[in-house]
This record gives C-alpha cells, sequence and structure tokens, in this order.
C-alpha cells in the first residue's frame, strides 16, 4: 500500500512516454503537398474583382540580416528564409486578384527570349517569309515592395516545475516574432498608394517530466519522458504575408483603389471586420495587452463581507458586513468611490454592536487598461450606530484586486484598515489607543454603458446631425 502513489505515478508516467513514443516520426514520410495557414482560408474567401490587377514583384526579401542563433553562437544560415518573394507571389496568385509577372529573375527572361529570336532567325528556311514576333511582356500596372524588416528573438520566455522526493516534470517555453512591411507603388508616376505592417509571433514549447527513485535495496528506477515543438518560421512568414496580402486588397477596395465583384452589403461587412481588427490593434501593446478604456465613467457596486474590531476587549470575533456605493471615474486609473456599508463587531462573550458606516475614498488602479488589475485607495469616513449616537470618524486605506468579466460587469476582492478617532468604538473607553477595525469583503460593480459608434464615419455623422438639427437620428444604414 505504502508504494501505490509510486506505482500511479509510474504509470502516468509510462502512458505519458507511450504516447510521445507512437508519435514519433520513427519512418520515412511521402512529400506532401504544402499545408495552408490560417490566413489562407480567409485570403481565398474574398470577394472576386472586376478585373484582376497585373502586378509585379521585383524582391521580397530577408532585410534583417541575421544569421540563426546557437548555443555557442551563431552560424552562416539566415535566421528568415531568404525565399519570401515566392511565397508573395503565391500569396498573390491565391487571392485571385492579381496576374503576377516575372520580374525577380527578370534577366533570365530576357536572355531567353533573345535565345527563341536567334534561333527562329537562324533556321527560317523561307528567307522572304515574314518573321514570326514574340508576344510582347506584360507591364505592371503597380509594383509590391518591401520585406521582412525584423526578426526578434526571446521576446518572451518562461516556465514552470516541480520536483518531490525524485519525481517531477517541468514545462518551458520561448517567443519570437517577425514583421514584415508590404507597400504598393504605382508605375505611372511612382506615388505609393498604401503600406501594409504585419507582425507574427514564433511559439517554442517544450514539456518533460522524470522519475528517479530507488524503489529497493540496489534497485533505482529512472523514467523520462517528453516532447518539443517549434512552430516553423517558414510557415510564420507565409501566414504574416498572406495576412498583408489581406489587408491590401481590402483596403484598396475601402479607397476605391480597385473595385470587386460583390454585393454592397458583403463589401461594407468585410470593411467594417477589418477595421474592427485594425481598432483592436491600435489598442493593443505588444504582448497582447489591451489599452483601451474598459469601464464607463459611472458605477455601482454591491458587496459584503467580514469586520474584525481590535479594541478594548479580549477575543474578537468576525462580523458580517454589507457595502453598496456609487463611483466616478475622473481618469481611466483615478476614481472617487462613496459608499454606506452596515456592519457589525464582536468580542466573544462581550460585545455584539452594529454600525452604520459612510466612507468616501480614491481609488488607484494600477492596470486600468486590463481585466485584471490591482488597485490601492485611501479616504475618510464615519460611523453611527443604530441610535444614532456614539458618532465617531476616521480614515481608511486598503487594496484589492478587480476582475472584468464584461466591460460592463467586474468582480473584486479587497481588504482595508479602519483607523478611528475615538476610543469608544467598542463602548469601553481604555488605555491611551484608540480602537480601530479591519474590513474584509468582496463585491461586484456595475458599469454603466458607454455609448458607443460602429466606426468614425457614424459617429461624425451623428456629431455633424446633432450639431445642425439638434437631433441624433438620421443613421446612415452602413
Amino acid at each position: 500500500m505504502k508504494r501505490a502513489p509510486l506505482l500511479s505515478l509510474l504509470l502516468v508516467l509510462t502512458l505519458s512516454g507511450c504516447g510521445a513514443y507512437f508519435n514519433q516520426p520513427v519512418g520515412v514520410e511521402k512529400a506532401a503537398i504544402g499545408e495552408p495557414t490560417p490566413s489562407t482560408s480567409a485570403l481565398k474567401a474574398l470577394p472576386p474583382p472586376k478585373e484582376p490587377v497585373v502586378i509585379g514583384v521585383y524582391k521580397f526579401r530577408d532585410q534583417t540580416g541575421q544569421y540563426k542563433p546557437t548555443e555557442t553562437g551563431s552560424t552562416f544560415s539566415t535566421a528568415v528564409t531568404q525565399g519570401a518573394t515566392s511565397i508573395l507571389i503565391k500569396a498573390l496568385e491565391d487571392s485571385k486578384w492579381f496576374t503576377p509577372i516575372e520580374r525577380e529573375n527578370l534577366a533570365n527572361l530576357m536572355n531567353e527570349r533573345n535565345i527563341i529570336r536567334s534561333t527562329r532567325q537562324e533556321y527560317n528556311k523561307d528567307q522572304n517569309a515574314p518573321e514570326m514576333q514574340l508576344a510582347p511582356l506584360l507591364y505592371a500596372g503597380v509594383l509590391l515592395e518591401g520585406g521582412v524588416i525584423s526578426y526578434d528573438s526571446n521576446i518572451i520566455t518562461g516556465g514552470y516545475g516541480a520536483r518531490y522526493f525524485g519525481a517531477g516534470g517541468s514545462t518551458r517555453y520561448k517567443q519570437d516574432r517577425i514583421t514584415i512591411y508590404l507597400r504598393l507603388v504605382s508605375t505611372s508616376n511612382g506615388k505609393i498608394l498604401k503600406t501594409i505592417y504585419v507582425s507574427k509571433t514564433i511559439l517554442s514549447q517544450s514539456v518533460d517530466a522524470s522519475l528517479f527513485r530507488y524503489v529497493d535495496f540496489k534497485r533505482l528506477l529512472e523514467v523520462e519522458t517528453g516532447f518539443t515543438k517549434n512552430e516553423p518560421i517558414q510557415m510564420a512568414i507565409t501566414e504574416a504575408i498572406e495576412k498583408a496580402v489581406e489587408g491590401l486588397i481590402i483596403e484598396g477596395i475601402r479607397d476605391n483603389i480597385w473595385e470587386a465583384k460583390a454585393p454592397i452589403a458583403k463589401l461594407t461587412e468585410l470593411i467594417n471586420n477589418y477595421d474592427a481588427e485594425k481598432q483592436e490593434a491600435d489598442v493593443s501593446a505588444l504582448y497582447g495587452r489591451h489599452f483601451s478604456e474598459r469601464r464607463a465613467r459611472y458605477g455601482v457596486e454591491i458587496g459584503g463581507g467580514t469586520t474584525l474590531i481590535n479594541g478594548d476587549y479580549p477575543n474578537a470575533e468576525l462580523k458580517p458586513m454589507i457595502r453598496g456605493g456609487l463611483k466616478y471615474f475622473f481618469w481611466p486609473n483615478f476614481n472617487m468611490t462613496a459608499s454606506l456599508s452596515p456592519s457589525w463587531f464582536g468580542n466573544k462573550n462581550y460585545l455584539d454592536v452594529g454600525y452604520l458606516i459612510g466612507d468616501l475614498n480614491f481609488e488607484l488602479l494600477v492596470l486600468p487598461y486590463d481585466r485584471c488589475t490591482p488597485y490601492i485607495y485611501g479616504g475618510g469616513g464615519m460611523g453611527i450606530n443604530s441610535a444614532y449616537k456614539n458618532l465617531h470618524t476616521k480614515i481608511q486605506f486598503g487594496l484589492g484586486v478587480e476582475y472584468l468579466l464584461t466591460d460592463n460587469f467586474g468582480i473584486k476582492l479587497y481588504g482595508e484598515n479602519n483607523i478611528t478617532f475615538s476610543d469608544k468604538v467598542d463602548y469601553l473607553v481604555m488605555g491611551k489607543r484608540d480602537d480601530y477595525y479591519w474590513r474584509f469583503g468582496a463585491g461586484i460593480t456595475y458599469y454603466f454603458p458607454k455609448q458607443k459608434y460602429p466606426n468614425k464615419a457614424i459617429k461624425k455623422h451623428v456629431e455633424e446631425s446633432k450639431r445642425t438639427t439638434g437631433y441624433t437620428n438620421g443613421f446612415p444604414e452602413n
């Protein structure tokens, strides 16, 4: 029986090891068609153009100049693929919006056309027959320029693990990031029509578990299992390029650079979804944090908890508390809260009294744009008993944490210390020190909805309508 936990752990490690073993690439695999990325399907699902655009790509390559890092330094192998031009041309073909023409190896194309001409001239038997002309080369209406402009390693690294009595496991992860820029240039006047910026993270992670244990005299058991998974850099670059081409097409539709063969309603939905994605990116930080104002200016909160008095009687007991209040935000990270709290205090066999306590606090949110944020607060207040006597004033300070379930509902936990200016809170005057008490609680805050508009054009229309007519109706349909 004493060995049951050890045998259970051994069984788990063995089964996980078998799972890893049966998924190992121990055989030779056949060549397969390249895997699509999540952006491939979105690119292919775009509405078709009224007429494909002839486009030229001279080069779209690695501009980082970085070499692949190793534990001992770096190698002469580049960190980023040098074939980004081929990936871009494939994305242009998949979109069905462009007719790519050969420009990367234009010298080879021109050389081959010269060979064709000289061969025809040399072997033309009928000297009087007209010479067959080669079809003219297509010329591009627009060019695509840009490249992979950065490859940042180890922007996030971390992991966790545990080991006890020779058994344990751990996991580690690492995140890299690539960034590409894509710009559209008019060949008629050289004007840069559009510039698209896309980034993509590359995840590497490993999981391992091991057991090192003496199971009997001179009997040592060792078990190890684990796996490591690295996201291919080429797939990440492909997805980033496809996402850039998708953005280029949608922004071109929106700015009337080209036209799509689709109903207005479908194009409006496509553009609105893209604009919403861009707005989400505008308020996102490097590590996925969103810098948008989540909380409205006004809020109301209710909650409850316990109190613990520290007065002149011994054996203080936890007693209940109810709390309700109103909040007003001056700035996203700073607000004022007014609250009322029916609270009870008690000491075993000595005291059991109730007070109505009013507080005015100023709160400072540490991470105002995140869903989960710690906060600190402080202020003043007063309390009075049910007979409207024994009034006491106080100051309080505390800290807590709030988590937003939605932009309108938040839950919080907090604890505070209340320092009174009276020694009669427990109805006993003894010694030189005033009474004080602790309060610990939880609550729910409701933030009143903020008025939102679908996009800036509608917001501008509403403001103009309100300025000229005094009303806010007359929204455009799309």
